[in-house]
C-alpha cells in the first residue's frame, strides 16, 4: 500500500532531522580531525603500540566519516524522491517498500528482496547494508 500523506510527512520530518544531525556531526568530526595530530593520538612516548592505537583511531574515524557521508547522500536522495513522488517505491521491482523497512532505513531504495539480490550481485565482500 502506498504511503499516505501523513506517513510521507512523518518520513519527511525524520529524514530532514537525521540529515541535519549528520551534517552537524560531519562538521564537528571534520573540525576535530583537522585539530588532532598524530602526536595527540599516539601520546608523548610514541612507541609502536601507541602508533598502532593512533592508526586504529584514525582508521575508525575515517570509516565513521565515510559511513555518515554515505547515509547523508542516501537521505538527500530520499528527499528528492519525496519531491518526485517516488519515495517508498522500490527502484528495481516498483513495488511498495514496506513501511517497517522505511522506518528502519529511511533512505532505502529497494525492498528487502531486491536489496538482498543487489548485494549478492553488486556489493563487495563485507559490505551488507540490510
Amino acid at each position: 500500500m502506498p504511503l499516505n500523506q501523513e506517513q510521507l510527512d512523518g518520513f519527511r520530518r525524520t529524514v530532514r532531522e537525521r540529515r541535519e544531525q549528520l551534517e552537524a556531526e560531519l562538521h564537528s568530526d571534520a573540525a576535530r580531525t583537522r585539530e588532532e595530530s598524530f602526536g595527540d593520538l599516539a601520546g608523548p612516548t610514541g612507541d609502536l603500540g601507541d602508533e598502532s592505537v593512533a592508526d586504529l583511531i584514525s582508521d575508525l574515524d575515517s570509516a565513521e566519516l565515510s559511513r555518515d557521508l554515505q547515509e547523508l547522500r542516501a537521505l538527500t536522495a530520499a528527499e528528492e524522491r519525496m519531491r518526485q513522488g517516488t519515495y517508498g517505491i522500490c527502484i528495481n521491482c516498483a513495488r511498495d517498500i514496506p513501511i517497517e523497512r522505511l522506518q528502519a532505513q529511511p533512505g532505502a531504495l529497494r525492498c528487502v528482496d531486491c536489496q538482498a539480490m543487489h548485494e549478492r550481485t553488486h556489493a563487495g565482500p563485507g559490505e551488507p547494508t540490510l
